[in-house]
């Protein structure tokens, strides 16, 4: 199985915000996998489907971003998810607008969404994609993250969430953590 999740805040006022990079590129992942619905469960939006014998969830938790942990838990224990078969897509102030990093574990690096999976899952042994977007000039780090990108911006971000999708489909198709590191970092 694997277990894909996007992190960010639910609402129409958050949709294209920086701090909703995990959404955005499952919104792409809905889209390339040819899925249209997601059911809301577990306080979460997701969409469960095959490709080849794979089972694969992409997964929108709707308890916030500080919160999200409890979604992922909830999901992990009633599927019988592992540790090793998650993969959490976030935004990450500290790299340029629109790199993308993974990582196979570690600690969450202020970010509070993965602060909360670590604490509900308990593990910080989970694979992380993290799209940049870059850290404030000028305004607050809470005023950046739930703004827009600006016009110029966007399209850099827009090629951020293309890449880390591709290392998604390439996971799901049957590439090792290890292999997708080298490829995408």
């Amino acid at each position: 199985m694997k277990l894909i999740v996007g992190l960010g805040n639910p609402g129409k006022k958050y949709d294209r915000t920086k701090h909703n990079m995990g959404f955005m590129t499952i919104d792409k992942l809905m889209d390339e996998y040819g899925q249209t619905q997601m059911k809301k469960d577990f306080e979460a939006e997701y969409c469960k489907f095959k490709v080849e014998n794979e089972t694969v969830f992409l997964v929108k938790p709707l308890t916030f971003m500080n919160e999200s942990g409890r979604a992922v838990k909830f999901l992990m224990g009633y599927y019988q998810i592992q540790p090793d078969e998650i993969m959490v897509i976030h935004d990450d102030l500290d790299m340029p607008i629109g790199k993308v990093r993974l990582r196979a574990k570690g600690s969450a690096g202020g970010h509070n969404g993965i602060k909360s999976i670590i604490s509900s899952v308990g593990t910080k042994d989970f694979n992380r994609i993290k799209i940049g977007i870059q850290h404030p000039q000028k305004q607050t780090v809470v005023n950046w993250v739930l703004t827009p990108f600006s016009k110029d911006n966007e399209p850099v971000a827009l090629a951020g969430i293309d890449k880390a999708a591709d290392a998604v489909k390439d996971w799901v198709a049957g590439d090792s953590f290890d292999q997708l590191m080298n490829k995408y970092n």
